[in-house]
């Protein structure tokens, strides 16, 4: 099963694919001077602008789902609400929304609408009065398993989603200035922060940690290096992975990684994509995924333990056999059942695995995960390089040179 995407999963933010000029009216000054206005007037006078709010609690995103019958799959929804909607929502539970408490998200160059997100954490109230609406905050994984990869509109909301929690938890760990220990303040619509203390005013903006994903092959391009950690659910083997340290090139972490982790030495290192990774620890709001591919130059393994839980050789058949077996549509209907079920107010819990059930109803060795991670492309593309994809195809003889990136 070879699953190709038109971006991978979290990426391709339909609000966000150029800054708009300063002096345009849903640039992130000129709107939010619009919105603080729009706050204080209870006239609610026209504005040539509008806009929408998607609420978030504990990092999960607002949502609803429509369309389950018998024969269809529901889709999931951002819950977007209006200003006013928010603004009565929070007044509801004795607090008064601020102009600091949004943060920007951008606009769509088809509309007048500028979006925003906030943190509702603090507000259980608000829980029950959107459950009536049957609306609800649903883990941004569990919306990751259930999002239709073919369906353009979904990944794009999967996409925003992913922005925004990044975006709030970063404000949520960026609260104190650490330089001088001083607050700092909102500034540009939530997309920076500064220091408020005088004698420092260090500027401050949205943190992203670069992590390098590679998946290691043998000289002759029959075996690939996959590994298990302790916290993967059973069978499940991924590539391996690993944060970038400071005055290291892309290149020379790919080769770091692979060696402390599994003793094998890399050659040459090819690049294949990168993806955005919002759903990580909350100390790290938005992991960069960088993805490679990495040709072996050794083949004895020396696995860490206490960075992995096993490493092994894997043929492409056995590889192949795993990505047949595994049903990911299975997986994203189930999730997608379950996030309808939640909004009706029928499924309280809220811990998913992140993969659900992918296995058919042959019980095979292994599996990989699913087409919301990088390592599925990765691995896939390396699996089905014969059927003519782009990217496999230049991988088939090894230039012997250091890096193609």
């Amino acid at each position: 099963m070879s699953i190709n995407l038109q971006s991978h999963a979290f990426a391709g933010n339909p609000l966000i694919p150029k800054t708009p000029k300063s002096s345009d009216p849903v640039s992130p000054n000129q709107a939010y001077e619009t919105l603080k206005t729009q706050l204080l007037d209870n006239t609610h006078l026209p504005s040539s602008l509008s806009f929408k709010v998607l609420p978030f609690r504990k990092g999960r995103p607002l949502a609803s789902s429509t369309g389950g019958t018998s024969d269809s799959t529901p889709n999931w929804h951002l819950g977007w609400i209006s200003l006013s909607e928010c603004k009565g929502l929070l007044a509801n539970s004795g607090v008064e929304l601020s102009g600091e408490s949004l943060v920007y998200l951008g606009s769509r160059s088809e509309d007048d609408v500028v979006y925003w997100a906030i943190d509702v954490s603090g507000e259980s109230s608000v829980v029950p009065e959107l459950g009536s609406k049957q609306l609800c905050f649903v883990e941004l994984r569990t919306l990751m398993v259930a999002t239709d990869w073919a369906d353009a509109r979904a990944m794009g909301e999967l996409a925003i989603a992913g922005h925004a929690r990044a975006l709030l938890e970063w404000h949520n760990i960026s609260l104190f200035c650490g330089h001088c220990g001083g607050k700092t303040v909102s500034k540009e619509a939530g997309r920076r922060k500064q220091c408020s203390n005088e004698l420092c005013r260090k500027r401050v903006y949205p943190r992203v940690d670069p992590v390098v994903i590679m998946l290691v092959i043998d000289r002759e391009n029959d075996r690939v290096l996959l590994s298990r950690q302790s916290r993967f659910v059973p069978r499940m083997w991924s590539c391996l992975a690993g944060f970038i340290e400071p005055g290291e090139s892309l290149e020379e972490a790919v080769r770091r990684e692979t060696w402390e982790e599994t003793g094998i030495e890399v050659g040459e290192v090819v690049y294949h994509s990168s993806q955005p990774w919002p759903v990580g620890p909350n100390s790290m709001p938005c992991q960069l995924m960088v993805g490679f591919y990495a040709y072996a130059k050794s083949l004895e393994l020396n696995v860490d333990k206490e960075e992995l839980e096993d490493a092994e050789w894997h043929s492409r058949e056995d590889v192949k056999k795993a990505l047949a077996y595994a049903e990911y549509r299975k997986a994203q209907q189930t999730a997608a059942s379950k996030v309808e079920q939640m909004c009706k107010g029928v499924e309280k819990g809220q811990n998913f695995s992140a993969d659900f059930n992918v296995e058919s109803g042959e019980l095979a060795t292994m599996f990989i995960p699913g087409p919301f991670a990088i390592a599925h492309h990765l691995i896939s593309s390396w699996v089905y390089q014969d059927a003519g994809d782009n990217v496999a195809a230049r991988l088939k003889q090894p230039s012997g040179s250091t890096s193609n990136l």
